[in-house]
């Protein structure tokens, strides 16, 4: 069935399949028709089902990044450029083969070896490999490392789970683990693939706050992140400051307030007081019950991206493919 859902141009499609099937399996997710056509589309979408895909354009993204973190951490440029000219491990300039770099696991190796290697480069990227979406996937690191921590990775691991992303196994192990293994009362697809893009259950908590601009009448950017994302940012963040409105309708106080929202990363925050009083709000104010889910409104930026492109946009491409998968 999963080799059956694969799209004509995949090649290795067996391999395709064993490694689908195998995370499948380690996960204990059921590989439905629709289970399978979900992670075909998003495979499908992030890499056209090529492991370590060609990025066009790689070093031209690759020199304005490095540009950037020398701005961002006010190291001139030009000492920035003489320091890539050293030879590096492989024998060529570290610059020589940014210029030759062809995807993303190119690039990974010249940054590791450059941070390795260089004091500039601990300077640069702080011990931190800037290419930090990686496989046919396209996962996360930060998920993997995560993910690995809380459950042990069935594949034996050569140098360390980041690098394991790169491979087809582990992106489509971890791959699939984000995008199917958290529980979600979703009645549509097309949640789980922004959630893929924005973070587990950021459409419930994007209808989160929706249901809070209807309720208090403070208008709320529904983009899923019920806290700021910046540390340093002091004070409630705009959809706390909102709900604070509410406190006294709510029977809540702002402590309360607050550490009900540092769940909403959690599968259990629509179990909790604020979640449930805000939507009883909010549902007697519209006169109807509201969406529980809603695509966040999200601008998606990041080095690879030229053009304006959204998590709307992202999801509602990958649904297209999912529903185009189910009918064959």
């Amino acid at each position: 069935m999963i080799e059956g859902s694969l799209p004509g141009a995949a090649s290795d499609r067996a391999g395709w399949a064993a490694d689908m099937y195998a995370a499948f399996t380690a996960l204990g997710i059921e590989p439905t028709h629709e289970s399978i056509c979900a992670v075909v589309a998003v495979i499908e979408q992030e890499s056209g089902f090529h492991v370590d895909p060609v990025i066009p354009g790689l070093p031209a993204i690759a020199w304005r990044e490095i540009d950037s973190r020398a701005e961002r951490a006010g190291v001139p440029r030009l000492m920035v450029h003489t320091a890539l000219q050293l030879t590096s491990p492989s024998g060529r300039s570290y610059s020589d083969r940014i210029d030759s770099s062809r995807t993303e696991k190119d690039l990974s190796d010249i940054f590791e070896d450059f941070i390795g290697a260089v004091p500039l480069g601990r300077t640069l990227f702080a011990e931190r490999n800037p290419i930090r979406t990686r496989g046919p996937m396209q996962v996360n690191i930060a998920f993997a490392e995560q993910y690995a921590a809380a459950k042990p990775y069935p594949y034996p691991v050569k140098l360390s789970i980041a690098d394991e992303v790169f491979t087809r196994r582990g992106s489509l192990y971890f791959g699939t683990a984000h995008l199917l293994g958290y529980a979600a009362a979703y009645d549509a697809y097309l949640y789980r693939f922004a959630d893929f893009n924005a973070g587990q259950y950021a459409s419930r908590n994007a209808a989160f706050q929706s249901a809070v601009s209807s309720a208090s009448g403070i208008l709320v950017t529904p983009d899923g992140a019920l806290l700021p994302h910046d540390s340093e940012v002091k004070g409630p963040g705009s959809t706390e400051f909102a709900v604070r409105a509410l406190s006294k309708r709510l029977n809540m106080g702002d402590s309360a307030i607050h550490n009900a929202l540092e769940q909403g990363k959690a599968a259990d925050f629509d179990r909790t007081q604020l979640y449930q009083r805000v939507f009883a709000l909010a549902d007697r104010a519209a006169g109807q019950r509201l969406p529980r889910a809603l695509v966040p409104r999200i601008q998606l930026h990041g080095p690879k991206i030229a053009r304006s492109l959204t998590t709307e946009w992202y999801a509602h491409r990958v649904d297209q493919r999912f529903k185009r998968c189910l009918i064959q």
